[in-house]
This record gives C-alpha cells, structure tokens and sequence, in this order.
C-alpha cells in the first residue's frame, strides 16, 4: 500500500482516464464543425453527445458489479479499445447515425475507465490519502478537456475532422497499451476481497448498495454539482460563446480551459478539506450547489450581452463543481464495504451524466422550439440561450431536494450504527468560534 508501484498503477490509470474525457470532450469543440458536417436540428445534433451520456449512465451499474467480479485492469484495458474503435469510426463517419453509433460507443468505454480508476486507488492507498488521490483523479483526468480545447480543436481546424479524431483516438489507444502491461488489480499481498458467488448473489448485493443512505447521498452529490459544467463543456458551452456571445472560437477554447484549470486549484482544497472534516461534507456540495445557482442567475438575468468577466466567473464555478462532484463517491467509499465498492460506485457516477444528459437534451429542444415557433429569430440566439439554459433549475433543483432527504437519512443511520451525531453547521461553527474565543 502507498508504494512506488501504487503510484505507478495510478499514474498508468490517470493516464488512460485523461484518454476517456479527451474522448468524451471533443464534440464540445467540435459541434459547430459538426452542425456542417452534418447539416442536422439542434436537438438531433445533441443526440450525439445525449446518446453518448445515456450508454454512459446505463453502463455504470454492470460496470460496477463487473469491477467487484473481474477487477478494474481488465474494464480499463477494454474500455480504452472500446473508445479508439468508436473515435475512427466517427472520424470517417458520413452522416449522423453512423456519428451516432461511434460516440455510442465512445460512451460504452468511458464508462468502464473512471470508476474502476477509483476501484484501483482504494485497493493500492490507504488513509487520508484516499480522498485526496479521488480529488487528483478528476483534476489530472481533466486534463484530457484541455486537449480536446487546444491541440484537438486546432489539428480540427488545421487538418480536418478525420485527422482529429483519429489522433484523439491514438491516446486511447496508448492509454490501451499501458494499462495491459503496467496496470494490476491490487498488490500481490493484499488477497482478492470475497465477490459474489452468483449473478442473483450479486444482484441481492446491488440491491443493499443501492438502499445504504450514503450511497444514495453520493449519487445526489454527483448528480448536483457536476451535471451543470458538463453540459457546458461536453456540448453547449462553446456553441453558446461562439454564436450567442459572439466570442472568437480561440477565445471559447480557452474558457472551457479555464473550467480545467479552476478544478485543477479547487481539487486539491476540497480533498483537504472532505479528508479533515468527513462530517461535513454535506455543506460543501450545497455550498458549490448555491455557488453555481446564483452566478447562473445574475448571467441569465444581465439585460443586454453578459459582460466578459461574469462570463469568467460562471467559468470557474462550473470549474469547481467538476472536483465538488468526486466528494460523492468518498460518501461511497465511507458507507461501503470494499467487496461492494465497485457497485457503488457505480451508482454515484449514474448521478451527475443523468442530470447531464437530461438537462443536455431538453436544451436542444427547447432552441429547436422556440426557433421553428418564430419566438427567436436564430436557433442559437442569446436570448433563446438563456430560456433554454433556465431548464437546469428544474433538474438540478430536484436533485437539491433529493439530496437534502438523502442527507437526513444518512445522518439518521450515522447515529443509530456509531452514535455520532451531526447538528447544523451553524452549531458547529458557533461552538468553533466560542472555543477559541476561550
């Protein structure tokens, strides 16, 4: 544990992740060039990136249970394939359902690489450091969107859409390559954790998972905090600042940059603080929540062209939810045992892509509608944008909601199980701040 080999395999598995998002976060740089390449709706245009986050969400539980039978080197290695195989064949695609098919299965493989990366950190770190390696995996993997905005975006423009994704492929596959040389399941003293005997064994096993209130908790701490960012980088963000805001393309580039580089700063904080203060973690999310609640407010309600720098600001929250989001799956790892992990985290990463796919689709068909209704004199007009963009209240607010319930019960079991007892966050600072005026 904690070794100079841990570090190899999580360096091997970062690797491979920040493969799987420059895969997933190039058709957020390329949807403009996609729009003509495929003479297509908006809301069919979008299906390209919907039917990529829904084949995602849907494989998150088998996924799952087949981490906790098979181990995550073997969904790694085959995730990675998975997702050069679909990247060649949307690079020579010739029209939108083949597109459809390959980010299909684009999808199918970046489901398989993140959580199993997670799997691998909880079997070769232990202690504090597990959190903290959870925050370092979303922000290095990121890393991979800064790929897709800079490099990716300018072999698009310089050398056309084939060659782009048939580079952006070839990362997978070196990814592909590492994983099957370097990668293992757990270290070679550390034996195989007890796994299900049967499929209906295993399925009993997902069952209690899924009932456990910290993994519930989880799944609506992803589902809150990341969904907004996502939709924003993987599809709808550069469309908006190139035709709406009037952006220069190299400009949008790098704002989708920025969301990285703001998790990059904000990952590390909040992997501090989940490790020292465990019992607070409910308030983070929140906390992220209501930040990106409000600055989306005051850019949807800005009479006239949001200025540049609320523009920056509503970037860089986005930036912070992306990290906000892994604290779901530390509720994950503190409310499961490790034979079932896998599964559960799982669940948790269902979360955040389900509000995105949601939230991503009913924005396309929301501009779809108040074009062909004559209600905005474009499809990708400012004011269409923010009506449409205002749909995320709706979803996100109900994950709010569900969240809250979640919390309450988790806090309930805490007490009943470990007679720890978790009061208002008020409380607790007000006695913080009573103590040390003693």
């Amino acid at each position: 544990m904690n070794s100079r080999r841990s570090w190899l395999v999580f360096a091997v598995g970062v690797f491979a992740y920040m493969a799987a998002v420059l895969q997933r976060t190039t058709l957020g740089v390329a949807g403009v060039d996609a729009a003509d390449r495929f003479d297509t709706t908006a809301a069919l245009l979008s299906s390209l990136a919907v039917v990529q986050l829904i084949v995602y969400a849907a494989l998150q539980i088998p996924i799952g249970l087949l981490i906790d039978r098979v181990g995550p080197k073997l969904l790694i290695c085959t995730g990675s394939a998975v997702m050069v195989v679909g990247q060649t064949i949307l690079a020579f695609a010739p029209d939108i359902s083949i597109a459809i098919i390959a980010r299909i299965l684009v999808g199918a493989g970046d489901a398989a690489v993140f959580i199993s990366l997670i799997r691998l950190i909880n079997s070769w770190f232990q202690g504090r450091l597990v959190p903290q390696l959870s925050q370092w995996t979303g922000n290095v993997g990121a890393i991979g969107q800064i790929l897709s905005a800079l490099p990716f975006a300018w072999i698009l423009h310089q050398a056309g859409w084939s060659v782009a994704f048939s580079a952006a492929a070839s990362v997978s596959f070196v990814g592909f390559v590492l994983g099957v040389v370097l990668l293992a399941n757990r270290p070679a003293h550390v034996p195989e954790p007890p796994r299900a005997a049967s499929v209906k064994e295993a399925l009993q096993g997902l069952a209690q998972t899924i009932r456990r209130p910290g993994t519930q908790l989880g799944f609506w701490s992803h589902y809150t905090t990341q969904s907004s960012g996502t939709v924003f980088a993987l599809f709808w963000g550069f469309p908006f600042m190139v035709s709406a805001l009037g952006f220069d393309p190299g400009f949008a580039s790098f704002l989708l940059v920025l969301i990285v580089l703001s998790g990059l700063i904000a990952g590390p904080v909040l992997g501090i603080l989940t490790a020292r203060f465990p019992l607070r973690r409910s308030n983070l999310v929140l906390g992220i929540t209501a930040i990106l609640g409000l600055v989306w407010a005051v850019l949807l309600l800005w009479p006239g062209v949001p200025p540049t720098w609320l523009v920056i600001v509503l970037v860089v929250a986005m930036g912070i939810g992306g990290p906000g989001s892994l604290i779901g799956f530390d509720f994950a790892r503190s409310f499961n045992p490790i034979r079932s992990l896998g599964s559960a985290n799982g669940i948790v990463n269902v979360g955040g892509f389900t509000a995105s796919f949601v939230t991503m689709f009913l924005i396309g068909v929301l501009l779809d509608l108040q074009f062909d209704t004559g209600v905005s004199s474009s499809l990708y007009d400012l004011d269409a944008f923010r009506r449409a963009f205002t749909v995320q209240y709706l979803v996100i607010g109900f994950g709010v909601v569900m969240f809250v319930r979640a919390r309450r019960r988790t806090r309930r079991k805490l007490e009943e199980d470990e007679g720890i007892s978790v009061g208002p966050i008020w409380v607790a600072l007000y006695r913080a701040w009573r103590r040390r005026g003693a």
